[in-house]
Order: structure tokens, then C-alpha cells, then sequence
């Protein structure tokens, strides 16, 4: 029996077109779920969440703060905040995991410095309890991409840090934040190094979009699968979705 037998569509929020949920939408593609995807930058209307199994929301380079520029950001906060503490399971990425942060009440800005490059990230000791983190090792390199941070949510639980970053992921009730990007194949990663923009912020910072490809390379083998075992573990233990493909 297929996945759209046992289950309500899966919500995507997807902010900029480049930015789509890559490998996790492989997994679901492979399970048979089916997905609604809504793209905000675009001006689509975002639905009733309780249409839905589970959110997942993804990045973007526009900041969970930048309501003006944004109109759409504080509506999406809303949702997200309405759905979280309703018990909709919620998976969000990047923006996404700013967005569920600040939807919970936690403050979200510019970091120190940003943070680009093929980075490690630590788990935290909770992490190994947890039932999504827990087929995580203890450390990994992942893509990161970002400047801003957030505070940890009143009542959350940290699942990861890096040396320049404190707050990298983290769990509310049934809702996960990733700071970093596990979901980026290596075919998404070449597509972001030829959008103008992004390639200029990368010079900008001084790396160039050909170096942080070369470097994802040698990680891309074991981030794409952890990306799929991880996200397989939250649809099986937090949507309750079959384990079955």
C-alpha cells in the first residue's frame, strides 16, 4: 500500500526556488508521499495546515526577521507557530529552522561572522537519546551556509553546536530545526554556485562557489545518505509514517 493510502500530503514551505528539499524529498518521493509544495517567494498562498500529515520548511537568503521586506514571513511564522504547538511534526531547514525559533518565541539575528564551507558539527549529549539524532556519530562535516543564529526555544532540546555557532539543531515537543544543510546533493550544490547572487555572496566572503564545490565532494557520500537516514528516522518515529519503501 502506498504512502498517499496512509497519509494526509506533506507540506512543503519552499522560499527561493533553488532551494528545494533535495534529498529529503528524494526519501518521500521513494515512500509514495505526497507532497503540496508552496512557494512564498513566488506569492503562493499558504494553506490550512491541518490539511496536512507534517511541514517541512526550508532555506532561503532572506532573514526569518525581514517581515518587511517579506510580507509573507510573518503569516508563514503564524502557521508555524500554530501548527508546532498543536503537535504537527515540522522539519525545518536552515530559514526554516530560524522560522520554527522565532515562531517560538527565541530570538534570531546576524551571527559573529558567517558561517560558509564544509564545517564540522558536534552532538550534543542529548542527541544520543533522541530518536531521530540518535543514527547520527557523534560529529560530522555538513555544508553550512548562513549568518544568522537564534536562541534556544524555552522548552527545546539541543541536538548540535559548531566551534562558531552554539545553537545548530534542535528539537520542540515533535518539531526539528537543522542549522546546516544535509539535504544539498551535489548536483544542488553546482546549481547554487551559477545563481548570480549567491555566487557573489560567496566571493564576498571570500570563497569561491568552484572551491566550495570541490571541498563538498569529499563529504558528499556520507551527508546525502545521512540526510535520507535521518529524515527517514523523523517520518518513521515523529509523522509515524511505514518504515517500508
Amino acid at each position: 500500500m502506498s504512502m498517499t493510502n496512509l497519509a494526509r500530503p506533506l507540506l512543503v514551505l519552499q522560499h527561493v526556488g533553488c532551494e528545494p528539499p533535495a534529498a529529503y524529498e528524494d526519501e518521500l518521493l521513494e515512500r509514495g508521499f505526497a507532497l503540496h509544495r508552496v512557494c512564498l517567494d513566488a506569492g503562493e498562498a499558504l494553506p490550512d495546515w491541518r490539511e496536512f500529515s507534517a511541514i517541512v520548511a526550508m532555506g532561503g537568503p532572506m532573514g526569518a526577521y525581514d517581515d518587511a521586506l517579506h510580507p509573507w514571513l510573518a503569516p508563514e511564522k503564524q502557521l508555524i507557530a500554530q501548527a508546532v504547538y498543536a503537535g504537527k511534526p515540522f522539519w525545518g531547514v536552515c530559514l526554516g529552522a530560524q522560522l520554527l525559533a522565532a515562531s517560538l518565541g527565541a530570538q534570531v539575528a546576524p551571527g559573529a561572522s558567517p558561517e560558509v564551507g564544509v564545517l564540522p558539527v558536534e552532538l550534543t549529549a542529548q542527541a544520543s537519546s533522541d530518536p531521530v539524532f540518535v543514527a547520527a556519530p557523534a560529529s560530522f562535516e555538513v555544508l553550512q551556509w548562513h549568518g544568522d543564529t537564534y536562541t534556544l526555544p524555552d522548552g527545546a532540546v539541543q541536538l548540535a553546536r559548531s566551534r562558531l555557532y552554539e545553537q545548530q539543531a534542535f528539537v520542540f515537543e515533535r518539531a526539528y530545526a537543522l542549522q546546516f544543510h544535509l539535504e544539498v546533493t551535489p548536483a544542488l550544490l553546482r546549481e547554487w554556485a551559477h545563481v548570480p547572487a549567491y555566487a557573489q555572496d560567496l566571493e564576498r566572503l571570500g570563497v569561491a562557489p568552484a572551491q566550495l564545490v570541490q571541498q563538498f565532494a569529499r563529504v558528499q557520500d556520507t551527508t546525502v545518505p545521512l540526510a535520507r537516514e535521518l529524515f527517514s528516522r523523523w517520518l518513521a518515529h515523529v509523522v509515524c509514517a511505514p518504515a517500508t519503501r
